[in-house]
């Protein structure tokens, strides 16, 4: 679906919506300071991370999007405001304050995030003194947005695409300590098309569910995922099929985006499983081979050890897999025909494993339901950049 969809070539904001960033003294040089806003209230949704020690910015944002109304979002990066207690939260609670104040409107109609370091106090100073003259600098290019949320990320990330007369907008960061069971690690969707908070919210879980929520780069799911829609309704309303059908499109194109930029990584990767008993299965098969080290290590030496996908498979105890009705492809080489390696070319294999996007699939020949995980490949860089985070 991510391929049927037209996105604009530079992207650019939906109707009243506007950003900026700065640095602000978190990091030494690079923006470390993102301000996100609308012109007008607009409704919104969000769904968080599912972890047990949910960061400060996730506690407080759980509150304020049940009032379903933003008028903006403030995230920092550098330090997540993660493991600071009841300090972190009345930080949090700063940080929305101030935006608020930069922005004309209430403290309960500001998101904040946060993301970096876990377990180190948020500079909370710098923060409310970065953001004082923010508004004046607000402007249309998404990509100064997405500058300011970066950690680990080797570029900003955003795109946009029309549906009838609105336009959706995506700003997301992501690179590390990501299988997120809910959405990306920050991922923020604005829009100008017109919807309720619930219609919002039931639209943006439905479009969570194939494309984020089927990421996985190293299986750690973060404590600061967040993943909001803001509809601010200025071009009105749009067929609501056809919003949802270009939301899943972005949500899918940004997710290869994230899994091809995977800290270290140089392959995207993409698992697809057709044939399952049921939806559960499909999902739980796909991830599966998309989260072993293994393959992805294959992946990553352009090594035809196909044993390896097998291993992957049956290794889904729970899932109903008959050895000989299993079949797998690489990049559309049949290389697995019902649980038995092939005889195939090893050249023509290595060939194609090596290519920057690897295509693998895998059908098992017991029902019809289907599932595609999306992730990379594994490498020296992963093990290089998290060997130091911490003290960087």
């Amino acid at each position: 679906m991510s391929h049927a969809i037209r996105f604009h070539e530079t992207p650019v904001f939906p109707r009243g919506f506007r950003c900026a960033s700065r640095n602000v003294g978190l990091k030494p040089t690079a923006r470390d300071l993102t301000l996100f806003a609308s012109e007008v209230d607009a409704t919104a949704a969000a769904v968080f991370t599912r972890n047990h020690f949910p960061g400060a910015p996730i506690i407080l944002g759980r509150e304020t999007i049940a009032g379903g109304l933003l008028r903006g979002v403030i995230a920092n990066s550098k330090v997540s405001n993660v493991a600071t207690g009841a300090t972190g939260v009345e930080h949090a609670r700063r940080m929305a304050r101030a935006a608020a104040a930069e922005l004309g409107t209430s403290a309960d109609r500001i998101l904040v995030s946060s993301t970096g370091v876990i377990g180190v106090p948020l500079p909370i100073e710098k923060i409310e003194r970065g953001v004082v003259g923010m508004a004046a600098d607000l402007q249309d290019n998404p990509m100064v947005g997405a500058e300011g949320i970066m950690t680990t990320d080797s570029h900003p990330k955003a795109l946009s695409a029309s549906v009838g007369n609105a336009t959706i907008t995506w700003v997301a960061k992501g690179s590390g300590m990501i299988e997120p069971n809910m959405a990306t690690m920050l991922s923020y969707i604005f829009t100008d098309a017109a919807f309720d908070a619930p219609t919002l919210d039931r639209l943006l879980r439905a479009a969570v569910a194939p494309s984020f929520n089927m990421l996985s780069v190293d299986t750690d799911t973060s404590t600061s995922d967040t993943c909001a829609i803001l509809a601010n309704g200025l071009a009105g309303p749009v067929d609501e099929a056809e919003f949802l059908s270009v939301l899943v499109a972005g949500c899918t194109r940004m997710t290869e985006i994230l899994a091809r930029d995977g800290e270290g990584a140089e392959h995207l990767l993409r698992v697809h499983v057709r044939g399952a008993k049921d939806a559960r299965e499909a999902y739980t098969v796909a991830k599966s081979i998309v989260n072993s080290p293994l393959v992805k290590t294959m992946v990553h030496g352009a090594d035809p050890n196909v044993g390896r996908l097998l291993m992957a498979v049956g290794k889904c105890f729970d899932c109903t897999i008959h050895p000989d009705r299993t079949d797998a492809w690489i990049n559309g080489v049949q290389v697995v025909a019902r649980g038995e390696r092939l005889t195939f070319d090893d050249a023509i294999v290595r060939e194609t494993l090596s290519r920057e996007v690897v295509d693998i699939a895998v059908a098992l020949g017991v029902g019809d339901a289907h599932a595609t995980a999306y992730g990379c490949d594994f490498t020296k860089g992963y093990i290089e950049e998290n060997a130091a985070y911490y003290s960087s």
